[in-house]
């Protein structure tokens, strides 16, 4: 009887892995997120959440909703013996791979991001692809051996000993196409000599540096159309970590439309599939009016938009200590990239005056409000019933649970809240953390 109550779910990786779990039948979303957490052995995945593809399109779950709302009547099915598919998806993405302290949830985030860079259309930053593979190939492979072996052998062996990886495993169809493979081989191993005595993950950290550059790489798309009666979805809403980016499909390439920070949007509203965007006043737009598939995936994108900006507004200030950083490097203030002791530290962050408090970010927020207005059908009434239209202030100051485990080894399993007191001296707490973490170019689990 026990096992009839059961469920077999499946969850799928970045990195093309899976793992099984079992379920109750009355489980919620967040009771596979807590099976996968134990399964890889990880306290938190941060940037990731669960998703279903519907529609051939990956829509995030509400954690706290049950798993039999998202499969329907075949939930219920005692005789079914297939398990139920899940993907762990990139949710939010980041600017820098430093943000992630696991190294286990990185390595998932950079397989993640190794694909869309595969799926990208940017053809205007070709010269980006090859960093891009160059810096793979040093994740994955390593260092090249010397050349000046090489050159010893003859011109067949040489030709063999250079063609050590797959072009499709590191470059999108388009530009091996308007390249050719043989001058994908010949140049690649160039940059990836270049490459030689970093170590794997330091590689690791600067691929990700590098494809949050790409234009169309650090974004969840989903698909719309113009109008209601249009057969073919040629929209593309992109959920970027600052914004939104809007793209329109014309002949096979992606033309983008419109690029909005979150400050620029003034609200969302759905009704069944009708999804509006309204921008700020300022910028002089009307409103934007595109169609989902349904009132479900509306719902889920605005939830996808809300929690992806309450993501950037909680995580800015470390995003931003962390491109200071990055930004020394580059200006070589240091020889070693990322290495300071704690006392400049200090001294830094009280001329950036980086440590705010909560009523600091508090008031910066109002002045960076977006509303979202929610006027679905409740999915529980009938249809000639709607709820009334309910306006959610997404800018709320959030609280990081994984700062707090970071920095006082406790496991949160709910929201964390940090008095304004505290905030101040937590901020600086964290930032002596990263910067003793990227001077070691590892991570701890």
């Amino acid at each position: 009887m026990r096992t009839r109550q059961m469920r077999h779910v499946c969850v799928l990786l970045p990195n093309k892995k899976h793992l099984d779990c079992s379920v109750r039948m009355r489980a919620r979303g967040q009771e596979v997120m807590n099976a996968v957490l134990r399964l890889l052995d990880v306290s938190d995945l941060q940037v990731f959440g669960l998703a279903l593809l519907r529609d051939n399109e990956y829509l995030f779950l509400d954690l706290e909703q049950k798993l039999s709302k998202y499969f329907a009547k075949i939930w219920n099915r005692e005789s079914l013996k297939v398990p139920f598919i899940l993907f762990l998806r990139v949710k939010f993405y980041l600017e820098s791979g430093l943000l992630i302290f696991s190294s286990k949830v990185r390595q998932l985030y950079y397989w993640e991001l190794r694909q869309k860079v595969l799926h990208s259309h940017s053809c205007d930053q070709e010269a980006l692809f090859f960093q891009l593979a160059a810096s793979a190939l040093q994740a994955e492979v390593g260092d090249l051996e010397p050349e000046e072996g090489i050159e010893k052998e003859g011109g067949e062996e040489k030709q063999e000993r250079m063609q050590y990886f797959l072009t499709e495993d590191y470059f999108p169809p388009w530009l091996i196409n308007q390249r050719g493979r043989s001058f994908l081989l010949q140049h690649s191993p160039v940059l990836h000599g270049e490459q030689r005595g970093v170590p794997r993950s330091r590689a690791i950290l600067q691929f990700l540096k590098e494809a949050s550059g790409l234009r169309d790489g650090p974004l969840t798309f989903y698909r719309m159309k113009q109008g209601k009666k249009e057969l073919r979805s040629s929209i593309l809403l992109g959920v970027a970590l600052t914004g939104v980016h809007i793209y329109q499909e014309v002949e096979g390439k992606q033309c983008a439309l419109f690029v909005f920070t979150w400050s620029d949007i003034d609200r969302f509203t759905f009704q069944g599939s009708r999804f509006e965007i309204t921008a700020v006043g300022s910028l002089g737009l009307s409103q934007l009016v595109y169609y989902t598939h349904s009132a479900f995936h509306s719902k889920h994108i605005l939830r996808h938009l809300s929690d992806s900006h309450h993501f950037y507004i909680s995580n800015k200030d470390a995003a931003s200590y962390i491109q200071q950083l990055e930004d020394m490097q580059t200006c070589q203030l240091h020889k070693e990239a990322y290495i300071c002791d704690i006392t400049c530290l200090r001294q830094r962050l009280r001329c950036h005056n980086i440590t705010a408090s909560v009523s600091d970010c508090s008031d910066m927020e109002e002045t960076d409000t977006a509303w979202i207005k929610d006027e679905a059908e409740d999915e529980d009434q009938s249809p000639s019933s709607v709820e009334e239209p309910e306006e959610v202030f997404v800018d709320d100051p959030a609280e990081v649970s994984w700062l707090a485990e970071l920095l006082h080894g406790v496991s949160v399993g709910g929201p964390l809240e940090f008095p304004s007191s505290s905030w101040a001296a937590v901020t600086v707490e964290m930032k002596q953390v990263l910067c003793r973490r990227a001077g070691e170019g590892v991570s701890v689990d």
